[in-house]
């Protein structure tokens, strides 16, 4: 096993759970959803709880492990998740529930988040985390910048895609559409961006102020 495969195993490892997300995490196994690792869970947390977080939303409800973790790290914080598929937003919300999070603290919208995303509140959000389909990403950050208030951070995993977007030979959509974001997001003044190898990456982007 390579340094960086020991560096991603230990970190992935290090992580202790709370127990409503590990059981979050085992339902997502049994239904096949692609949750995010424990390592990148706890980075979510972590920015959540530096951003002293009052509003969030995402894209990709799950059954509730990215919320959670964000609002393990936002105490106070009140968020709103769109799924397109109503049963694993069904589960998500007995997640939240069983974590004793109040109902009155989580908004879930059912539907496609292309349609969802231009009907909200622009500069409204503190953190935007958009884990969905990542064919779509590069329209995904244009909304999730737009929604993001002046400070806010967007925050978008498996943004090294299987380890495919750090190898230029791989030239199908997906790593493509990343490299491409990766690189302009860089050379943006407008915002400050940086990509953590944790899980399969995860891509944070600051909304700088004027």
């Amino acid at each position: 096993m390579s340094e960086h495969d020991l560096n991603w195993k230990y970190v992935d490892e290090s992580v202790v759970e709370a127990d409503a997300v590990a059981r979050a995490r085992q339902l997502s196994l049994e239904l096949g959803i692609d949750a995010v690792s424990p390592a990148v869970g706890a980075q979510l947390a972590v920015i959540a709880a530096a951003a002293r977080a009052q509003t969030i939303i995402e894209i990709g409800t799950g059954v509730g492990v990215s919320g959670l973790w964000m609002l393990q790290g936002a105490r106070e914080a009140h968020l709103t998740s769109i799924d397109v598929e109503t049963e694993y937003q069904q589960h998500a919300r007995d997640q939240f529930a069983a974590a004793g999070i109040a109902p009155a603290r989580i908004r879930l919208i059912t539907g496609r988040a292309a349609e969802v995303l231009p009907r909200m509140n622009e500069a409204s959000y503190d953190l935007v985390l958009l884990d969905a389909d990542p064919s779509n990403v590069i329209e995904y950050v244009e909304h999730g910048l737009r929604l993001a208030a002046a400070g806010g951070t967007v925050l978008v995993p498996h943004a090294l895609w299987k380890g495919r977007v750090a190898d230029p030979a791989k030239r199908d959509d997906i790593p493509v559409a990343f490299r491409g974001l990766i690189g302009e997001l860089a050379a943006s003044g407008a915002v400050a961006v940086a990509v953590s190898p944790a899980g399969d990456g995860l891509l944070q982007i600051v909304k700088l102020g004027s």
